[in-house]
């Protein structure tokens, strides 16, 4: 499995050239043949010739010379079309977000757009007319959403580095189902100019890939603030350290939730003894605030921020929607603003609750993934069950929280298991620093390969 890291040393060294990079990429894209996993592609011939541009004089420097990238297609990808998994709503974007300009320039080459859950509405992978990406690990297992296609191509071994994005979860749900790091930056740390909005003033891109480092990489790349976006904030990314003695913030017992599956029950444990070996303190803490967060992120009055986005365009469209999509988009029409302020207040005491959090421990650790579900359980029970995949992440981009979710251990039926810290936005460093050192005590395989 080749990570950033070794594909750029490769190009430095000459062992192997951009072009042939990119070409080995279409090639496993067709050898893993899952018609669901991309919305559109590069061309290939198009896509050789910008390998071919980077030539050894320009692209020796460039951090990210010829990797090739995946983008959700919610992100604007100049000569792609942007469909947010809705062919009605499709358009061709005059020029790239942001983020995929600092990619380019950094010498990525793009690709294709990824498949994802309607509107980035959904946890799980399933909602899109365009098909359920396989997961590599388990077909019969949700790939996580609304990221699928951007999760499921790295750890394929197709890309070693993707773009999501993450408003209640879904740049680490995926890469939680998919045994890679997904890295949840802090608001405004990257820019969303050129993001279909969700809930705008929650959604931020995110990253998976392989590593820490590999992840990392990418993020130093886009970081910055972005006169485009109004949410852009400066932070000074800095590097990634962290000390060896580390306070780990867990769940009480009683605020453990599995909904009845054992095996993650046991993994999660399992990674609170990992956290020990790495050198962690474990300090069992009230959770309590945290999960009424989560559950006001849909309860309260930030699902008419979805409604906001793209409800006008379903209402004119209703018969080009998913219906459980335009279910939950519809419900955000009955919120009234007595009731957001009433949220508003209340989500203001849970945040000055989570700052007391804080100074008992210096990250937080929570499962990034509560229960494992098949996709024929969630065509069963779509809602609830999407519901309960939330539960340890809807709260984090409402508390202006920052996140890295990190492989951790294999739950006894062999499959990947992860967890996901948390700490204040402005933390990206140190979460990176000592996620990088609790991963490699995990020595596990690099997403679905056998390679360590």
């Amino acid at each position: 499995m080749e990570t950033v890291a070794k594909i750029v040393a490769a190009h430095r060294s000459g062992k192997t050239t951009p072009e042939q990079t990119i070409a080995r990429t279409f090639e496993r894209i067709r050898a893993y043949d899952d018609p669901a996993l991309f919305i559109s592609l590069a061309g290939e011939k198009q896509a050789l010739a910008q390998a071919r541009k980077l030539t050894k004089a320009k692209g020796r420097k460039l951090p990210l010379w010829g990797v090739p990238v995946a983008v959700k297609d919610n992100i604007d990808v100049e000569g792609l079309p942007t469909t947010a998994a809705c062919p009605a709503y499709s358009y061709m974007p005059k020029r790239d977000a942001t983020v995929v300009a600092k990619l380019r320039a950094a010498g990525a080459i793009v690709i294709g757009k990824t498949n994802l859950d309607q509107f980035a509405t959904g946890l799980v992978g399933v909602r899109s007319p365009y098909g359920v990406p396989r997961n590599p690990h388990d077909a019969a297992v949700i790939p996580g959403g609304s990221s699928s296609g951007s999760a499921v191509a790295v750890a394929a071994g197709i890309v070693p580095l993707s773009l999501g994005t993450d408003t209640a979860g879904s740049g680490r749900v995926p890469a939680g189902l998919n045994n890679l790091v997904g890295i949840k930056p802090s608001l405004g740390l990257i820019s969303a100019a050129g993001v279909v909005p969700a809930c705008r003033s929650l959604d931020c891109v995110s990253i998976f890939a392989l590593t820490v480092e590999d992840a990392w990489s990418a993020l130093g790349v886009m970081s910055g603030e972005d006169p485009l976006d109004a949410y852009s904030r400066k932070f000074e990314l800095g590097k990634p350290s962290s000390p060896r003695k580390r306070r780990i913030g867990v769940p009480r017992e009683m605020e453990r939730h599995f909904f009845g599956d054992k095996r993650s029950e046991k993994a999660f444990t399992d990674s609170i003894r990992l956290a020990k070996k790495s050198g962690a303190q474990i300090v069992t803490l009230d959770f309590s605030h945290l999960l009424e967060a989560a559950r006001l992120l849909y309860e309260g009055p930030w699902v008419a921020e979805r409604t906001a986005a793209v409800g006008d365009f379903i209402d004119r469209n209703p018969d080009k929607i998913f219906p459980v999509t335009k279910q939950i988009v519809d419900t955000g029409k009955s919120k009234n603003a007595v009731d957001a302020f009433r949220a508003f207040y209340r989500m203001q005491e849970i945040r000055a609750l989570t700052r007391k959090t804080f100074a008992e421990a210096d990250f937080l650790m929570v499962p990034t993934v509560p229960a494992v579900y098949t996709v024929a359980q969630l065509q069963a029970d779509p809602v609830q069950l999407n519901s309960n995949l939330g539960t340890y992440t809807n709260f984090v981009n409402l508390l202006d929280l920052a996140g890295i979710a990190v492989p951790s251990v294999l739950a006894d039926n062999g499959y990947p298991y992860g967890v996901t810290f948390l700490a204040p936005a402005g933390s990206d460093a140190k979460l990176a620093g000592f996620a990088r050192g609790f991963h490699k005590h995990a020595n596990l395989p690099l997403g679905a390969s056998a390679a360590k």
